[in-house]
């Protein structure tokens, strides 16, 4: 599984340090920006999986990014700054911040505000409905539609195509595939999910809808559009 990533936008150098020592730490992918401008580049180009967000910094302050972070997805930001007065944590939270902590802080709480929030950010993730193409899963109902269409869906059908929409034009490799979702190694076992994948096109593609589960010769298989 990907480690989350998380951009760390801090002008200070040894407190920017000591934040990416305490993620890197962690496991965490950990990328790096001193001014606001450079933040907004580093989460454009590299879409982390949360923000840590110091609110004095040069060329655009931490609330002007912030405001910005928010126009464009939902991304969780973790504002960090020295002010401790609650007109400004009340302005940071209504602004789009998900968490504020005031400095100084211990890198152990720093480290528990980040979990909480990607834990927060994760179990979000698995309630929204996915969609591909004509595809629509609702991951709350285990509803699934094509064009319209409904689709009576097994439970590990309907686990191994939300796989699938998690990860679209990714090729996946059958060994891969099964240790996910069936939750053991595949050399033994490629055969299930090969009539899994029958099953799931024989449904996706009853009434003649273009295919969208492709197969990738002597490696697995690939989401993607015809």
């Amino acid at each position: 599984m990907r480690a989350p990533t998380v951009l760390v936008v801090e002008d200070d150098p040894k407190a920017a340090q000591m934040l990416q020592r305490a993620l890197t730490y962690e496991g965490y992918h950990v990328l790096s920006a001193s001014n606001g401008r450079e933040a907004l580049d580093q989460a454009r180009d590299h879409n982390p999986d949360l923000v840590v967000l110091d609110w004095n910094i040069p060329a655009l302050d931490g609330l002007s990014v912030l405001e910005r972070l928010r126009n464009a997805d939902s991304t969780p930001v973790l504002m960090l700054t020295g002010r401790a007065d609650l007109d400004d944590k009340v302005r940071a939270l209504s602004t789009g911040a998900d968490d504020y902590l005031v400095k100084p802080f211990a890198p152990e709480e720093f480290v528990a505000r980040v979990r909480a929030l990607l834990r927060r950010a994760a179990l979000a993730q698995l309630d929204r409905p996915l969609s591909f193409a004509d595809l629509v899963l609702d991951m709350r109902t285990h509803e699934a539609r094509r064009r319209q269409r409904a689709l009576s869906l097994s439970p590990r059908e309907f686990e191994l195509l939300a796989y699938f929409m998690r990860r679209p034009g990714q090729v996946l490799r059958r060994e891969q595939i099964l240790r996910d979702v069936w939750g053991y190694d595949a050399e033994d076992q490629s055969g299930v999910l090969d009539v899994y994948i029958g099953y799931l096109r024989a449904k996706l593609e009853r009434n003649g809808e273009p295919r969208l589960i492709h197969t990738v010769r002597h490696v697995g298989y690939v989401l993607r559009e015809p």
